[in-house]
């Protein structure tokens, strides 16, 4: 007689069998032109008993590097090699994701509309359907984010505060940077948390862009995590990249005129408090105002558009004590990721909200 952890694995209606992997349209709403929309889900039902934890991207519509990982994933990842189950969502804001928009049509954000209602918003509809037939079957979820538009983060994971045991998954990750921050009301992780759900948060790259580093770093740490899991039997092969940085406080540091920016640091660099970070100067370049950091840290995000208004956000600090050992970690950790040929990093192996 089979382990119960070893029967078909259900959802929305369809069963998967151990060992295979099945794709999945599950019915959110229906639309203005009155065809049905869905959202796209792949299960991985391992042939061995384990946990069952959800990888998710884009659940801001324009946040798309999850959707690279998720993709990668979906490459690497073999059902039959695997130790319980992963349901992979390429793209939970299916509405802003096709529109490359952060919000739904009904301008309403996803990631504050937990636990949604199954008769609401159309931002509600979709959130009761992600909690109900994703979050709601698994213990753990690794939901990725990017920075907003004209922004850049640098790959980092953030948790919840307080638990050695996102800490100790955190730490398997490996991303550059742990840091502890709250949790927002009718946020999935909000949600989850009340669930008891544990989740990781990747905070990776720029809005409507691949880069290589955050899809690199996204795709490792997930497999990190898998093997630390003992879902996979990864951990000969992975990339040596040190210990994260940790921080419990960040701060955001703000221009103080309008006008034309010239940055002097970016995400990833080692501060220390008084440190010039960037120029802002009038269209003529007249009366240049330096902007500096109010805390010794790391920069974990930073603007990329030039063009500013007064009290426009142009950097986000880590604070954490030793910054220039931090920042030589990170280099070091950049130069690893970024030396590795993609292809060939992937065979071997075998990015939370902005303020804005």
């Amino acid at each position: 007689m089979h382990s119960p952890q070893l029967q078909s694995f259900s959802i929305a209606g369809h069963s998967v069998a151990p060992g295979s992997a099945k794709d999945i349209s599950i019915p959110v709403s229906t639309m203005a032109t009155g065809y049905d929309s869905h959202l796209a889900v792949r299960v991985l039902h391992g042939a061995q008993p384990g946990p069952a934890i959800f990888i998710s991207g884009a659940i801001h519509g324009d946040e798309i590097i999850g959707t690279a990982i998720i993709q990668r994933l979906a490459h690497e990842l073999d059902p039959a090699l695997l130790s319980g189950t992963i349901i992979l969502v390429p793209v939970s804001n299916i509405f802003g994701f096709v529109s490359h928009s952060r919000y739904l049509p009904d301008r309403r954000d996803l990631n504050r509309s937990f636990p949604g209602n199954s008769n609401g918003s159309l931002a509600g509809q979709l959130a009761n359907v992600f909690f109900s037939e994703i979050v709601s079957r698994t213990t753990l979820g690794i939901d990725i984010h990017s920075a907003a538009v004209h922004r850049y983060n640098l790959p980092q994971i953030r948790i919840a505060s307080g638990s050695a045991r996102l800490l100790e998954l955190a730490m398997a990750f490996a991303a550059p940077v742990v840091i502890e921050s709250p949790l927002r009301d009718g946020s999935l992780r909000a949600l989850a948390k009340e669930h008891g759900v544990e989740m990781l948060l990747l905070e990776a790259g720029e809005a409507l862009r691949f880069d290589d580093l955050s899809i690199e770093t996204g795709t490792s740490g997930v497999l990190r995590v898998l093997a630390h899991l003992k879902m996979l039997d990864l951990s000969d092969n992975l990339l040596e990249l040190g210990t994260p940085a940790r921080s419990k406080k960040t701060q955001w540091v703000r221009s103080a005129r309008g006008g034309v920016v010239h940055i002097a640091k970016t995400s990833g660099d080692a501060v220390r408090e008084g440190d010039l970070l960037a120029t802002v100067a009038g269209l003529f370049g007249e009366e240049p105002e330096g902007i500096y950091s109010p805390t010794d840290g790391i920069v974990i995000g930073h603007a990329t558009l030039p063009v500013v208004h007064q009290g426009d956000a142009l950097f986000h600090i880590a604070c954490v004590t030793n910054p220039e050992r931090v920042g030589e970690r990170i280099e070091t950790y950049t130069d690893a990721v970024m030396a590795s040929d993609p292809d060939e990093f992937a065979e071997a192996l075998l990015d939370e909200d902005e303020v804005l």
